[in-house]
């Protein structure tokens, strides 16, 4: 299983000026200045990656860049959550057949699902079989995840961090 911990950066999507395509010069000029810094860890398409504004192919070309530039020197943990557990599914099973070391995955945002809803939503994405890294942001998704839903959830093989 992945080891999580150290310093892992939160990247943003860098676009080119006047435009709205990805800038992948920009990006990759970025993972390395923060590899060159030291850190463990990049998490690209995160809230910070610009996730809710790429469309599903941005989405799988950044991810795909990003471990194609950083090569395992270190580890990505790409963003691949979604308010759809089907879509999310779709994601996290794409950063798997391209090798991230693990799934960033936010709780289902603007549904506010029950704490069931959010057990069976990340229990689904567990199947992926991909390391998960929950990432419970109340005040963007409008439901917090409960102390008693994380050690339900802590029972999955696949869920590794909070």
């Amino acid at each position: 299983m992945v080891q999580i911990q150290g310093v892992y950066t939160a990247i943003v999507t860098p676009f080119v000026k006047g435009s709205l395509e990805v800038d992948y010069e920009a990006l990759g000029k970025q993972l390395e200045r923060q590899i060159a810094g030291g850190v463990t860890g990049i998490v690209p398409v995160g809230t910070t990656g610009e996730c809710p504004t790429l469309s599903h192919e941005e989405h799988r070309a950044v991810i795909e860049f990003v471990v194609k530039t950083v090569n395992k020197r270190v580890q990505v943990i790409a963003g691949t959550g979604s308010n759809s557990t089907a879509e999310a599914i779709s994601l996290t099973e794409h950063a798997k057949a391209v090798g991230v070391d693990a799934a960033l995955v936010v709780n289902p945002y603007y549904n506010k699902p029950s704490q069931e809803g959010l057990f069976q939503h990340f229990s689904a994405i567990n199947k992926v079989g991909l390391p998960i890294v929950l990432y419970n942001i109340p005040g963007r998704c409008g439901v917090m995840m409960t102390p008693a839903t994380v050690a339900r959830l802590a029972e999955l093989p696949n869920i590794v961090a909070i």
